[in-house]
């Protein structure tokens, strides 16, 4: 079975090379941002992220497939790159430090492509996140500075912190009720957004945590963390991995229970 630490090493110098590009524009007021044919924004820093990215995995990973959000995909191949250059781009542009880069890298088996290796890095909460698959999760400033981290072992409901981005997207997929239901039973509910709710899951600061519409590069680093951590990540229809395009995340103990309720239609 492959370790993967070489790949996870160079995700790591990917993630700093982002994280200058990415700091060294937050809160410009020169910064360019245009609106995307789906209507979500785009700055010019993450269209610089993905770039660096991609011309440094063409140099150290030139037999890989890369996928972006900005770019597409890129190659052919048993394994892909899977690049999200700043998740949480409407806080990027607004001066809100809730953002990161999500690098992840999927190989190729018998259920399709799988997340093997994945790097969040939160440079504006001084934050980073990693995993490879068969050596758990980890957070710290670096390889060599690490903590490793686990998932909560919370059983009941009452007792969880339930973590999610917004209503509306629960509203348009009628799901509205259930998710409310949900929040009722929950001991706590805060609305973090993007990839930090799942982070929390990972660290076991947060319980459960779910979105209703989702991409892969919005998913990938974070279910490899989330899993090593002794999660469960899946898709609402609890298939495993990031591939549903929309997410549940959890301590594996409650992840029945947050299908169930977000399951419910009226």
């Amino acid at each position: 079975m492959p370790d993967y630490l070489d790949d996870l090493r160079l995700a790591h110098v990917l993630a700093d090379a982002a994280d200058a590009a990415t700091t060294a524009r937050f809160k410009a007021l020169d910064l360019k941002v245009e609106t995307k044919p789906d209507m979500t924004p785009v700055s010019e820093a993450d269209k610089a992220a993905e770039e660096l990215i991609r011309g440094q995995l063409q140099r150290a990973r030139p037999r890989d497939a890369v996928l972006g959000e900005e770019y597409g995909i890129e190659g052919t191949g048993p394994r892909r790159w899977v690049i999200d250059p700043i998740d949480g781009t409407k806080n990027y542009v607004r001066g809100v430090p809730v953002w990161a880069t999500l690098i992840s890298l999927m190989e190729a088996g018998e259920g399709g492509y799988r997340p093997v290796v994945g790097v969040v890095s939160a440079p504006a909460l001084g934050r980073r996140w990693w995993a490879a698959e068969g050596h758990g999760a980890f957070t710290g400033r670096s390889l060599s500075s690490a903590t490793r981290i686990h998932a909560s072992r919370v059983s009941r409901l009452s007792d969880a912190s339930f973590a999610y981005s917004s209503l509306s997207g629960w509203e348009e997929q009628g799901r509205l009720n259930g998710f409310l239901d949900l929040t009722r039973e929950v001991w706590r509910t805060r609305a973090y957004g993007d990839f930090w709710p799942y982070m929390m899951v990972a660290e076991g600061s947060v319980d459960i945590c779910a979105e209703p519409e989702l991409s892969l590069w919005d998913m990938a680093a974070n279910a490899i963390i989330v899993t090593e951590a002794g999660g469960t990540f899946t898709g609402l229809d609890g298939r495993p991995g990031p591939h549903s395009g929309n997410a549940a995340a959890s301590n594996g103990l409650l992840h029945d229970e947050l299908l169930g309720y977000l399951n419910q239609r009226y």
